[in-house]
This record gives C-alpha cells, sequence and structure tokens, in this order.
C-alpha cells in the first residue's frame, strides 16, 4: 500500500491496527504509514519484534498442517485472520487435503479489501467481516453456514488475538462457546502475547503502541493462558514433550532448542483437542 494509492472504503488510514501492524511485521504490504511509525517504535524496545511475529506465524501453520494431514480435519475457522501476505491457512492446509475447506473471520474492513484479490477463484475459501467477540454472529453468518458444516469435527484457529479482548469480556469464555458450537474431535490451536519473558520497557512499548491503536493489547501470564484450555485434551508440542503449552516458535518444530528464540518467547501456544 503507497502513499499514493486511496484506501479502501471504510478504512481509517489514521490509525493502527493489529490486522495491519502484524502485516508490517511479517513484511507485507497491506499498511500505512501510521503503521510503519508506530511499527518501528516499538522495535526500538523489542527488537525480537519481526521474530515474534514469524514465530508465531510458523506455529499457526504447523498447527493447521498438522490438523489436515495427522488427524483428518478438513475444514477451518479462522478467527482473527488478518492480513498475512504468506503462508495462509488455505494454502497450508490444501496442500494436504485439497478438499479442505476455510473461512476467514475478521473484523477489519481492511481484511475484507485485501481478501478479494487473495481469494480470487478459489472456491473452497471465503471471508466473513465479523467480530469474535460476538461468536452467534460469526457461528450464523450465511457465508460461514454455506461452506462449513459444523457437526463435523473443524479446526479452530485463534492465533494472536486473544491478547487484544478484555478480561471484561471474557476471552475463555467465548473460546468455550466457540468450542461447543463443535463436535468431540475438533481442535483448537491458540496463542497470545505475554510479558513472562520480556523487559520492563519492552511491556511499557508494546502497551503503549496499542493504546494508540484501534485495540488494546492485554498480555497474560502462563496461568492465565493454561486456562483457554480447560476441558480440553492438549497433545504434546514437539517429539519428546509431554503435553501442554510450548513458545510459538518451539510447536512442532524438528528442533525445539534450535527454535527457543527470544522473539519466539513473546507468545505462548497450544493445541487440544475436544473431547
Amino acid at each position: 500500500m503507497t502513499e499514493v494509492e486511496p484506501a479502501p472504503p471504510g478504512v481509517d488510514a489514521t490509525t493502527p491496527t493489529p490486522a495491519r501492524l502484524y502485516d508490517y511485521y511479517l513484511g507485507g504490504t497491506n499498511n500505512f504509514a501510521i503503521d510503519r511509525e508506530a511499527a518501528e517504535q516499538l522495535r526500538e524496545s523489542l527488537p525480537e519484534l519481526t521474530d515474534a511475529a514469524w514465530a508465531n506465524r510458523g506455529f499457526h501453520q504447523r498447527a493447521a498442517r498438522w490438523m489436515a494431514g495427522q488427524h483428518g480435519i478438513r475444514q477451518f475457522i479462522d478467527l482473527g485472520s488478518g492480513l498475512p501476505t504468506q503462508g495462509n491457512t488455505h494454502e497450508a492446509v490444501t496442500s494436504l487435503a485439497p478438499a479442505a475447506r476455510v473461512v476467514y473471520v475478521d473484523h477489519d474492513p481492511m481484511v475484507l479489501a485485501h481478501a478479494k484479490t487473495l481469494l480470487s477463484g478459489t472456491r473452497a475459501t471465503t471471508v466473513i467481516q465479523a467480530d469474535l467477540c460476538d461468536p452467534d454472529a460469526v457461528l450464523g453468518h450465511p457465508g460461514l453456514r454455506a461452506l462449513l458444516d459444523l457437526t463435523q469435527p473443524t479446526g479452530l484457529l485463534m492465533t494472536a488475538v486473544l491478547h487484544f479482548v478484555a478480561d471484561e469480556s471474557d476471552p475463555w469464555g467465548l473460546v468455550a462457546r466457540y468450542l461447543r458450537a463443535v463436535p468431540p474431535g475438533s481442535y483448537l490451536a491458540l496463542s497470545h502475547a505475554t510479558a513472562d519473558r520480556l523487559p520492563p520497557r519492552a511491556v511499557q512499548a508494546m502497551y503503549d503502541t496499542y493504546e494508540n491503536s484501534t485495540a488494546r493489547i492485554h498480555l497474560r501470564t502462563r496461568a492465565d493462558f493454561e486456562r483457554f484450555f480447560d476441558g480440553l485434551e492438549l497433545v504434546a508440542p514437539f517429539d519428546g514433550a509431554e503435553p501442554g503449552i510450548s513458545f510459538v516458535g518451539k510447536w512442532g518444530a524438528e528442533d525445539a532448542c534450535e527454535a527457543d528464540t527470544d522473539g519466539s518467547r513473546v507468545l505462548y501456544c497450544g493445541v487440544a483437542r475436544r473431547p
């Protein structure tokens, strides 16, 4: 997105958004000067910013492929999908399961505008503009209902999104509501930013950056993150590990020690089965 290009209808180019910031962290071009300025200010206190974004993206892709390739999941809901420019969910899963279907969900109008080009000619994939904090609107959306059969096992992908949901909106209850809407044998992949391994300067910079964006960030502890998986069967994050959570770089990594970078430790992650 260059400065001479007009913003799509409904898009505010004067305030940073989480979707456009994430796009910039990943090296994308669907962002504006205000997003780039905010990201570079954050990078001064959090030099691992790009590493963290790519570690999270790698987890998202590996988890989706694991569900499709090893557990036969053929339909996915990517909640808070954002604007990633490489390795999108439908590309990751259809490489293993060509018949897989994917519904992207985001409330940022920029995502919808971007998706029109991204998904052109892709009949097994769609994007709906909806707020993940309203599960009834998401799960009852005609676009989702036309593509997915929620009586069949489903992959729920909620990566790097729930840290934009405040405690008052009960993010744990939101996850539970989505899981109640899908049958046993469905899977959840979830990642979330944490301050547990960050220096105070980096933590404050994250809060300051998103205070001035369209959504505040809420960093949570390991104990708070583990609550998202209450009642679920966590899987082992890598060979030789016990079932449980990990940092995003380590999940599914061939060499978990090599993948355990400073950037990876910005986000916890886990994958679990609904029994």
